[in-house]
């Protein structure tokens, strides 16, 4: 991870304090938090069934976003530079996963990694945050088009798409409504221990729903497995991104999601999901009977 997070920078825009008393979500901010997580999980269903193309479309379009809002947190003083450097580096081996050369796609994106490295070094910004925002941001791009190019791609996508989904929504939903012992104050005050463990619930629930729909493990018990990492993996992601945040000093990653902030505050915990998933997916190619 790019700096030492417990030498924090202070924030950029308010002081910590501020960050940590950050105003609970009103009804009127719940109810935009909803129709915006409806919508944009209806474009995401809606483009995946359509076919790789437009699936790659979307991700790549998901991939420059992020990468502006990465170079608006990690380098505000060259944020266009930076994010140009962050996109070019992710996109070329998301572009090379998409005709199937995965091992390739992984080499260009290393590459991309140390060549964006540099390029900040030249901008005098930190070379490790350009270089950790292509890994960051190009990992989980062509591990999820990989997903959608291999066989029951669509049912793959869908499973992780589902089960992180789940796990954010209860996540939030319990610790609204039971509240208790914060789960990691230091970096996210606002989560809690019954809501991780509400979406933990939740990741198992629609993994056991899912596999019955599609099919894709064998027992019953491997897909809850399945779904517990996964889950598990979805909020490590969202305390991951929280940890950034505020070691850039920033409350929300963006502002193009109204209720949500950036695409990043959106999908971090799907990031986490993805390679999790990628990882079993490969162990399934391989042989491993789950």
């Amino acid at each position: 991870m790019p700096r030492n997070l417990s030498k924090a920078e202070p924030p950029r825009t308010g002081s910590a304090k501020a960050l940590a008393s950050k105003p609970k979500a009103s009804g009127s901010e719940l109810i935009l938090r909803s129709v915006s997580a409806i919508v944009l999980i209806g474009i995401a269903m809606g483009v995946t069934a359509l076919g790789t193309w437009y699936f790659l479309v979307l991700v790549s379009l998901g991939v420059a976003l992020m990468s502006i809002e990465w170079g608006i947190m990690a380098a505000p003083n060259a944020a266009g530079r930076m994010a140009i450097a962050v996109a070019i580096a992710a996109l070329a081996g998301l572009f090379v996963a998409y005709l199937q050369h995965p091992w390739l796609a992984i080499l260009i994106l290393l590459f991309g990694a140390l060549c964006a490295g540099l390029f900040a070094y030249r901008l005098k910004s930190t070379w490790l945050d350009a270089a950790y925002g292509v890994l960051y941001i190009g990992w989980p791009a062509l591990v999820l088009l990989w997903l959608r190019n291999t066989n029951n791609g669509l049912y793959w996508v869908i499973f992780v798409f589902g089960i992180a989904w789940s796990a954010d929504i209860a996540a939030f939903l319990v610790g609204k409504l039971v509240g208790g012992p914060k789960l990691w104050r230091r970096y996210s005050p606002n989560k809690t221990w019954s809501g991780f463990a509400g979406g933990m619930i939740a990741g198992m629930m629609a993994a056991g729903t899912l596999s019955d729909m599609t099919h894709l493990f064998k027992h019953d018990t491997s897909a809850s497995f399945v779904g517990l990492l996964t889950a598990l993996s979805t909020m490590a992601g969202d305390l991951w991104e929280s940890a950034l945040k505020r070691r850039f000093g920033v409350k929300d990653a963006g502002s193009l999601i109204p209720g949500h902030g950036g695409l990043l505050d959106r999908v971090d915990g799907l990031m986490f999901a993805v390679v999790t998933v990628g990882v079993i997916r490969l162990l399934v190619l391989l042989g491993t009977e789950i």
